[in-house]
């Protein structure tokens, strides 16, 4: 649908055909949402704008979204021509000024009933444009900045939303640093009422499966948002969500048992010989594990403690690897973020780009510093601990997968942690065998499953596995939706 205004409050809802600013303007005026005026300004949109302006007791809400096209995207094939690419701001509660953007990408195959996957990119403060562009995004830019299709995006099986959360990480932002968020009580309420604003404004999704993803730092966020939709469905919050499932991809969940394993990962590796290892295990890691438990789930200078003590353990194993890519042991580190992300630089910086998205002229970074240094409290924090209630709904399930070749966040400190985790079904889980889980007839990786858990070993990947096996990751998120995540 192009060139819709929809102003919706709790007492009015008023669908008008509109093709200029002056018009929206005019309606948002004269219906008394000055707020929805703001923020059209802000968002510096002209045609095919969405807005939900929502009042009531739990705060006004108010969502701006636009449909575009990329500028240098060959749209030609009919089929692809159609389809529902949107960008848009949330107006987030409980703030002074903060804006949460967001890539919305409809199912590329037009089933508008397959499931609504939420992608989170980790950090903290780094932005989800990168997976847009480098992972499982609809697209992939060429170094002339032209785009061209990803044959492997997850919109294939899905439709998708990518946040940029949180507040100040990527093209979200406020003017007023007291809206800046420092742990997942905080990220986790945003990103609701932002799901919350989206189904609003697209009703049609709201019963169809939903499932919550991400990687990295997502191993925090991402279940702390699971367990918040939950949380609000129990209390009938709002619209009820379809939570079905949520997915972590070499994430952080459980610092004090990941970083203990960090000394076995890198022995295993040959990043270090067996005396390093023995002098490792015997020092570092008792210090780090005290600390991490003084952390525990919600401690404060205890946990920038935990983070200050459990680095040694990393810090000293890439010392005897320098130059190694933390995020993948077979390759080299270029440039601070261990991999070249310039083009996405260059190409989400163009003035006509940022005019289609309608971000005015805010400039765009793949990860923020400020926005990382704003979580050094909740970087030890164990989230794990928020997962065995999700486990126990009986309905809602958990896949975690981690690229044999990340370091980072290795697999073996995440098989740890899992194996670790208080539920019913842990028992059996632990005893199950590990299977050879295959694409196209080839094995891409090691799968363990019981009950509404399992965890997926990827061959050939770093940290980001939709990047390094870009079809296996699609097989592996279109099974796991679909619920038949198996060892074919």
């Amino acid at each position: 649908m192009e060139n819709v205004i929809i102003v919706y409050s709790s007492l009015l809802l008023v669908l008008v055909s509109s093709s200029s600013y002056s018009a929206a303007r005019l309606l948002a005026a004269d219906h008394g949402a000055a707020p929805a005026e703001k923020l059209i300004k802000a968002f510096n949109v002209f045609p095919d704008i969405n807005i939900v302006d929502a009042g009531g007791p739990a705060g006004r809400r108010q969502l701006v979204e636009k449909r575009f096209k990329f500028p240098t995207l060959d749209y030609s094939n009919a089929s692809l021509d159609d389809l529902g690419h949107h960008a848009g701001y949330f107006s987030l509660n409980d703030t002074y000024d903060a804006r949460m953007f967001y890539f919305f990408f409809e199912n590329r195959k037009n089933n508008t009933g397959a499931p609504v996957v939420v992608w989170l990119t980790g950090g903290p403060g780094c932005s989800s444009e990168l997976a847009v562009f480098y992972e499982n995004g609809p697209f992939k830019i060429n170094n002339d900045m032209t785009l061209v299709w990803n044959d492997y995006g997850w919109d294939q099986s899905a439709n998708m939303i990518f946040v940029d959360s949180p507040t100040g990480t990527g093209f979200s932002y406020s003017n007023d640093s007291r809206d800046s968020r420092h742990d997942e009580v905080g990220v986790s309420n945003d990103l609701y009422d932002f799901i919350q604003a989206f189904f609003g404004a697209h009703p049609s999704y709201a019963s169809n499966p939903f499932f919550i993803t991400g990687e990295s730092y997502g191993g925090h966020y991402v279940p702390a948002f699971a367990s918040r939709v939950n949380q609000g469905n129990k209390a009938n919050e709002g619209t009820p969500i379809n939570l079905k499932g949520f997915a972590i991809g070499n994430g952080l969940t459980n610092p004090g048992i990941q970083y203990a394993a960090y000394p076995d990962f890198a022995l295993d590796n040959n990043l270090i010989n067996q005396s390093t290892y023995d002098q490792i295990m015997q020092n570092m890691v008792p210090q780090c594990q005290s600390a991490a438990a003084a952390c525990g789930t919600n401690g404060t200078d205890s946990c920038s403690n935990a983070a200050n003590v459990c680095e040694n353990i990393p810090d000293s194993i890439l010392q005897l690897n320098p130059g190694i890519n933390i995020y993948d042991i077979r390759k080299q580190c270029i440039g601070s973020l261990c991999y070249n992300f310039s083009n996405a630089e260059v190409f989400l910086n163009e003035p006509s780009v940022r005019s289609a998205l309608g971000v005015g002229n805010l400039q765009w970074t793949p990860c923020s510093d400020s926005v990382n240094g704003d979580f050094n409290d909740d970087r030890m924090r164990n989230l794990e601990v928020v997962i065995p209630p999700l486990l126990e709904e009986g309905n809602i399930a958990l896949l975690i997968y981690a690229g044999e070749d990340d370091f980072i966040c290795n697999w073996l400190g995440n098989w740890r942690w899992v194996t670790a985790m208080e539920w019913s079904g842990q028992q059996n889980f632990n005893s199950t065998s590990p299977v050879s889980w295959q694409v196209n007839g080839t094995e891409a990786g090691i799968l363990n499953t019981y009950g509404p858990l399992s965890f997926l070993k990827v061959h050939g990947s770093g940290h980001m596995v939709p990047m390094d096996q870009p079809e296996a990751a699609l097989a592996m998120i279109t099974q796991f939706i679909q619920g038949n995540l198996t060892s074919q």
